[in-house]
Order: C-alpha cells, then structure tokens, then sequence
C-alpha cells in the first residue's frame, strides 16, 4: 500500500485492534508507515524506520510530506496565529518530530494550516547530534511509561533509541531487539557510550560511573551510579547484564 505520514502530535501503538490491549509502541507526527491490513475502526501499521508492526486508530493522514525540520526540544508548543498574534493551544510536537515548513512568519513556522511552531525549537532535518548525552540528559525526570516514546512518558528501549531516531539513523525499539543488534564489547570494563542489557531493560553510561536509563522502579528517567544500578537490578529483579556495547559503533 501506499506510504502515509502521521499528523498528529502522538499516537499509541497497540498490539491489537483494541485500546484495552497492550501499549507496544508510538508514532510521532511526520514518521512514514504502511497501513498492512484494515479492522473495521483500526488500522494494523508497520513504522518505516524501525519497521515496527501494531496497531493505531483510524484516522485521516497525509499522503504527501517531505521533512524540512525536527524538532530539537523536549516538547515544542503549538501556536494559532489570530489578527497577527501568536496565540499559544494546549498541544505540542514532541523530541525528533519531524516537520515541513509552509510559511515563516517572525520567529514561528507554520508546518500545518494556522498551526505554528517556534523556529528555535528546530533544527534543519538533516542535522546530526553526535552528543548524545545532550539528547539523553533532555529526558532526566520524564516519566516512564511502558511503549512511551516522548516527555510525557517513554520506556527504556525508547530512550536509547531516540537519540538514533533524532539522526535519523536505524535502531530496534525493543530491548531484545537491540540485543541482538547491538555488536558485543570486547573490553569488560565500562567507559562513556558504552549500553547494558539486561533481560527487558537497558541503559548506557555517561561516564564511567553514572548512567542513565528510563528505570521503572523509579518511575522516571534518572541517573544513578552505574556499580549502583548494576546490583540494585541483580538484587531486585535478579538479572545478570546479557550484553555490552557502545554507542559509537553505530
């Protein structure tokens, strides 16, 4: 089937045709999918990037959509423009979001009809952060939210890869998916970069002695001292580290 563009600001993934089942994922406003199959008020998706497969509702979306911008901010405001104002809704476009610009008007873009955003909240698509603790550090505090992929709510294996996804460069969303993905690191001593893998959890070092990860207990995105974390999860969920890579391999 043809391609289609999400254009709304954020949607659930399920795992059946049904908001009762199990939040697998999201899809974020401007990410490209194929709709596989049509049941009645659902349609069954697969995401272009990550060629993730669930369901959404059945909506309207564009077929014609060519990223010009994305977003560079944990959350971006959307702004209605009235007699020459700006005036600010209560929705936003979320981190990595991508945008095309149709009209700019001082500092706003408008990337829908009478829908604007801040210019400053953009970067151009094409950039490319390679400080990825600067994209990680953006989510310090979020809450997590199994399947979540925003500052509203985002789960362990989104946080690693939002930073891929933000340079538009593949990675898995799921953690047994990013296992097996994820080249093994020779060197067992930890340094900044280097991802752990646990069974259905993951996080990554931003030094050799902190590390940050979307950490259920905790019910945040937090960053805690790495020996710390490694026996907090073998005491409390008894789980040995599966797999250690870097971020740099890819």
């Amino acid at each position: 089937m043809k391609n289609n563009f999400f254009n709304y600001s954020v949607a659930n993934i399920y795992s059946k045709p049904s908001s009762k089942s199990e939040v697998i994922s999201q899809i974020l406003y401007g990410e490209k999918f194929k709709i596989l199959e049509k049941k009645k008020d659902w349609y069954k998706i697969r995401n272009n990037y990550d060629h993730y497969i669930g369901f959404i509702k059945k909506r309207k979306f564009s077929q014609k959509f060519q990223a010009t911008n994305k977003i560079y901010k944990l959350k971006s405001k959307i702004y209605k423009k009235k007699n020459n104002k700006f005036i600010s809704t209560n929705n936003f476009l979320y981190f990595a979001s991508g945008v095309s610009i149709k009209k700019r008007h001082k500092n706003f873009i408008e990337f829908e009809k009478n829908k604007w955003i801040k210019i400053n909240d953009t970067k151009k698509i094409n950039h490319c952060e390679k400080n990825f603790i600067k994209i990680f550090k953006l989510f310090i505090g979020s809450k997590y939210l199994w399947g979540g992929k925003t500052s509203i709510g985002i789960d362990c294996s989104a946080l690693i890869q939002i930073y891929f996804y933000y340079n538009r460069t593949f990675f898995p969303r799921d953690t047994k998916d990013q296992i097996r993905f994820c080249k093994k690191k020779s060197k067992k001593k930890l340094y900044k970069g280097d991802i752990i893998f646990w069974k259905g959890h993951v996080g990554i070092c931003i030094s050799q002695s902190q590390f940050i990860h979307a950490y259920g207990p905790r019910k945040k995105v937090l960053i805690m001292p790495t020996d710390l974390t490694i026996k907090l999860i073998e005491d409390t969920a008894k789980l040995s580290i599966k797999k250690i890579s870097n971020i740099k391999k890819y």
